[in-house]
């Protein structure tokens, strides 16, 4: 995966969201999926649905949130939810 390549939540899916402190379920009406998050993968979605972003920009905008250092370490957590994401069809890359 590229960092620099952007995100968006795929335009086909309808996202519902509950919390209960630093936890989330998030049921997409497209599949019919209900997932349970943590607070940093809920962040980075409800990021890409104000706005495409790529790895590097998420780990920015989400570590402060998160009151860590955006470092390398944290990039890596913030790719791999973005690839969870992706092989869950919840997001799809985009040239915006």
């Amino acid at each position: 995966m590229r960092l620099n390549q952007k995100w968006q939540v795929a335009a086909e899916n309808e996202l519902l969201y509950h919390s209960w402190g630093d936890e989330f379920v998030v049921y997409n009406g497209a599949t019919g999926d209900t997932h349970l998050l943590g607070l940093a993968a809920a962040q980075v979605l409800l990021k890409l649905q104000q706005a495409p972003a790529d790895t590097v920009s998420l780990a920015e905008w989400i570590a402060p949130l998160q009151q860590i250092e955006p470092d390398d370490e944290f990039v890596f957590f913030i790719e791999q939810i973005l690839t969870d994401f992706d092989s869950l069809g919840i997001i799809e890359h985009t040239q915006l």
